[in-house]
């Protein structure tokens, strides 16, 4: 019997990005790229994806230590706004897995991880235009610059679940 797909939101840099990450690992079934809230305070619209997985391929703590490892999770910028860095849950045992996932990797991290749990409340995708945009076209200089760069670290460190993007595809 298949297993059903599960879903996580992840929010933390551009959704350009963080759709390039999740769409190269194996047992990623779909990455929907766009914007998440959660319920107040944490309304307002964030850029973010909504990942949808196999968990008997992969599973939602090796997406959360690649999720923490490929964007700024210590960082307050000035844009935390926009690109709020966050996972979103859609039930309890997934809020309970994260934050406990997140507490047993604070240790590997200098600074104190800003990533916060959060109840997902909606989603909207962003402009179509803008989907698979690694995938389309990796050699765009953003994509050589930001995603590149995340993409090598997943090779590296998370090579079992590392899938080939082949540009043109989308994936």
């Amino acid at each position: 019997m298949k297993t059903q797909p599960d879903r996580v939101g992840l929010g933390g840099g551009c959704h350009w990005c963080t759709e390039a990450v999740f769409q190269t690992l194996r047992g990623v079934v779909d990455v929907a790229q766009g914007f998440v809230c959660a319920p107040p305070p944490h309304d307002s619209w964030s850029e973010a994806v909504i990942v949808s997985f196999d968990p008997e391929l992969i599973d939602l703590r090796t997406l959360i230590e690649v999720h923490s490892r490929t964007h700024a999770s210590t960082s307050h910028h000035k844009m935390r706004g926009k690109y709020r860095s966050a996972i979103y849950t859609f039930n309890a045992a997934q809020a309970g897995l994260a934050i406990a996932v997140l507490g047993d990797l604070q240790s590997e991290f200098a600074k104190p991880l800003v990533t916060l749990v959060l109840d997902h409340a909606d989603f909207k995708p962003s402009d179509e235009r803008f989907h698979n945009y690694y995938a389309t076209d990796p050699e765009r200089p953003f994509c050589r610059t930001y995603i590149d760069p995340k993409l090598q670290l997943i090779r590296q460190n998370y090579s079992e679940f590392a899938e080939p993007v082949v540009a043109g595809e989308g994936a």
